[in-house]
């Protein structure tokens, strides 16, 4: 926990990004965990998961526009990669972060991005997935994707952290609206007072999340790499007669490539997450503190540097 706590910190920092984005080891490791600089490069990888029967879900990393300027750019790059989606022909879906589309700077601004992307994407029937960042934004979040779910509702699903204490209510309210829910652990440092903070807690809720959407959820997505959350929920859903086209699971990309292929020939609907672009060091860094061996050896190398 000191480790992960520790390289969460790390993602925020400047310095740090700097020393490892000047280390030599870290392009092979970058690599692993993220599809490439551009879009090119992004569907390419995209197209290859597809021949291998795997889902795909573009994400063009970044987040916190610092200005108006850069909240423009990010939208006007989700709608270019929106045709570049079609243009391929390639069935794939989005995801977008709100802080990237200008939510630091205001709800409007970020509202203007997001309504211009899904309504874009609800034209070309493409679907978008608002994520979720950290706890200071999930009200703000959840209040702007209202909005959007309420004009464009096969358009557009979201995001929930099972660390935070307030998704059960959350929950409660996404199913009842009928959306579609992608369900996570949490990949934010949190403080106690909004999140559980230990490892049995989460599991414990994500497990319970799990159970619920698969009662009640519309398509949901449980995005896992935990084997014993996997085959807790091939359980569930075995025993409560929910057939697997009703729910997919999500992996990140270059993580855990055969436990993918070995769900979709079992006849499960696998998605991966293939993230892509320059602003590559928080998402890297977060994918980092949740594999201890990869944390040390960051650790090692950057104390080298």
């Amino acid at each position: 926990m000191v480790l992960r706590a520790a390289m969460l910190w790390l993602a925020g920092n400047t310095r740090a990004e700097d020393l490892v984005r000047r280390a030599p080891f870290a392009r092979s490791m970058v690599e692993r965990f993220v599809a490439g600089e551009d879009s090119e490069t992004a569907l390419a990888a995209a197209r290859a998961l597809r021949e291998r029967g795997l889902l795909v879900s573009l994400d063009l990393l970044g987040e916190n526009a610092p200005d108006e300027a850069r909240a423009a750019e990010a939208g006007r790059a989700y709608l270019a990669l929106l045709d570049q989606i079609e243009a391929a022909g390639l069935p794939g879906n989005i995801s977008i972060k709100l802080t990237m589309l200008g939510l630091d700077n205001s709800d409007e601004l970020a509202w203007e991005k997001l309504e211009a992307i899904v309504r874009r994407a609800d034209e070309l029937e493409i679907f978008v997935r608002v994520d979720m960042e950290g706890s200071d934004y999930t009200e703000r979040t959840l209040g702007l994707f209202r909005r959007v779910h309420d004009l464009y509702p096969k358009a557009v699903g979201i995001v929930l952290q099972s660390y935070l204490y307030r998704t059960d209510r959350d929950l409660d309210e996404m199913i009842e609206r009928g959306a579609r829910v992608r369900i996570v652990k949490g990949a934010y440092k949190e403080p106690e007072t909004v999140a559980y903070p230990h490892k049995s807690d989460v599991d414990a809720a994500f497990r319970r999340h799990i159970e619920l959407l698969l009662e009640d959820g519309n398509y949901p997505a449980f995005a896992t790499h935990d084997e014993a959350i996997i085959r807790m929920t091939q359980g569930y859903a075995l025993r409560m007669g929910v057939e697997r086209s009703r729910f997919e699971f999500q992996m990140l990309y270059g993580i855990g490539k055969r436990r993918q292929e070995a769900l979709v020939a079992e006849g499960y609907n696998m998605r991966v997450y293939v993230p892509y672009g320059t602003s590559w060091y928080p998402y890297f860094m977060r994918r980092l503190a949740e594999r201890p061996a990869n944390v040390l050896f960051i650790l090692r190398q950057m104390l080298r540097s």
